[in-house]
């Protein structure tokens, strides 16, 4: 990372302490069809954000001028950061009164960044990015065209994070106008902490984000892109599908934040999952699979997504899935947490399935997601290994009626590993370009690497 770059310095900040950054590469394809999905939901609210842009170039900003004009009519102020080109200032966006210019030096490390700053009480998000510099190109050096040049960072929807990320582009901006530092300043300080977005906004959100990055690929193997090698499509379709999964656990992540009384749930199930699968000796795939699903989980009741083209074989009664199943990779996905309020006997929803006919990882998350809750509720009360008993004793009361009876034994010899010792690795998940390995052979043997740390 550049010195004194405002990535390096939410870096350094974050380098220590319970929740370290998580960053990968992406491309500018990725990059642009992000940062329109979320200057979008500008658009379509009445937010009223404090807007910070970095578009390394004057002329890179002018490409998105007119669509800026669009955004300052839905925002209270932005500031918009660039090594000046002829033009920069002139374009009637420029001229707003609620649109100010910030001219770059060219050494200014930060004319090396693609920023995109989101900040009201009711919407954040975040692209922070910088681009590679010849020599982390490699010995292929730096792409022709356009579209495959690559940048390092991350992007997420966390508050607290965009906040922070906001107070040190003000404090750059003071660099070259103290002035506009001081407005900016002012209204940061006006601006009440922001909350937790509501879960249907962030649900149409994350699924705008989806649309956008699956129209990106398909302008990718269009015509439109030509002039890129198809030996190269692939690597680029990569990053938009890792990126259109790091929306959904982006997502997962930030609802789990707001879940005060069971903070580390998602991740905690993830682990129990994995755990009782190697258990069963299920193959790989199906281990990766599950503690996907565990990880994605607590998204449904999010999500405010209609599909225009729902697959007529998925369930009509739980039209929130449909955001999964936007992606083709995540339809198998989507159908495990479908069924995961299935009962044994029968007599659960959507669909009233009943003993082998509910997919066997619905039956095994439907089960952790319970006993983790119970788990959560006794913890609060009682020692780690009474609550252990107390939670499995709990579930075992229900065999044969709402779980699964050879599920419940499995689940006893993991609860006594517990008790004796066995640690599970309670981790949120590492997700950057390139870290996720997709095959959706039929929906039903996807393999996905997710790397934790």
């Amino acid at each position: 990372m550049l010195e004194g770059s405002i990535l390096q310095q939410l870096s350094d900040a974050h380098k220590t302490g319970p929740r370290p950054l998580r960053f990968g590469v992406y491309y500018k394809n990725t990059l642009v069809a992000l940062c329109h999905a979320l200057e979008d939901s500008i658009l379509s609210s009445n937010c009223s954000p404090i807007v910070i842009t970095a578009f390394q170039r004057g002329k890179w900003y002018l490409q998105e001028a007119d669509r800026y004009g669009e955004i300052a009519g839905k925002s209270s102020q932005i500031a918009i950061m660039a090594a000046p080109d002829s033009g920069f200032a002139e374009h009637p966006t420029s001229q707003l009164p609620n649109v100010d210019l910030v001219s770059l030096a060219p050494v200014d490390p930060v004319a090396q960044e693609w920023h995109l700053m989101i900040l009201s009480p009711h919407y954040t998000a975040m692209v922070i990015c910088q681009e590679l510099s010849p020599a982390d190109y490699g010995t292929g050096g730096q792409p022709e065209a356009d579209l495959e040049r690559k940048f390092y960072g991350f992007w997420t929807f966390e508050p607290a994070l965009v906040r922070e990320t906001v107070g040190l582009a003000i404090a750059h901006i003071g660099h070259y106008n103290p002035e506009l530092k001081a407005k900016l300043t002012a209204q940061l300080e006006a601006l009440p902490s922001a909350g937790n977005q509501e879960p249907e906004d962030l649900g149409a959100i994350v699924s705008r984000v989806v649309d956008y990055l699956q129209t990106s690929h398909d302008d990718l193997i269009g015509d439109k892109h030509a002039e890129i090698p198809a030996s190269h499509h692939e690597a680029l379709d990569m990053n938009l599908v890792s990126n259109e999964l790091q929306a959904f656990v982006r997502m997962a992540q930030l609802m789990e934040l707001a879940n005060t009384g069971n903070p580390m749930s998602t991740a905690e199930v993830a682990a129990l999952a994995e755990t009782m699968g190697q258990i069963l000796d299920l193959p790989a795939w199906q281990l990766k699979r599950l503690r996907l699903a565990g990880l994605l989980h607590g998204l449904v009741p999010s999500f405010n997504y209609a599909s225009q083209n729902s697959d007529p074989s998925c369930c009509p009664l739980m039209p929130e899935v449909q955001a999964l199943r936007a992606m083709p990779q995540l339809r198998a996905i989507a159908s495990i947490i479908t069924h995961l309020t299935e009962w044994w006997n029968g007599s659960g929803t959507p669909a009233g399935l009943a003993y082998d006919a509910i997919p066997l990882e619905s039956r095994i998350l439907g089960l952790l997601i319970d006993f983790q809750w119970r788990l959560s509720q006794h913890l609060s009360q009682k020692s780690r290994a009474e609550s252990l008993s107390q939670a499995l004793s709990d579930c075992q009361a229900l065999s044969g009626e709402r779980w699964d009876p050879k599920l419940i034994e499995t689940l006893t010899i993991l609860v006594k590993g517990l008790q004796q010792g066995l640690n599970l690795t309670i981790t949120p998940p590492k997700v950057s370009a390139g870290m996720w390995l997709i095959d959706d052979r039929e929906q039903s043997d996807i393999k996905i690497n997710v790397v934790s740390q």
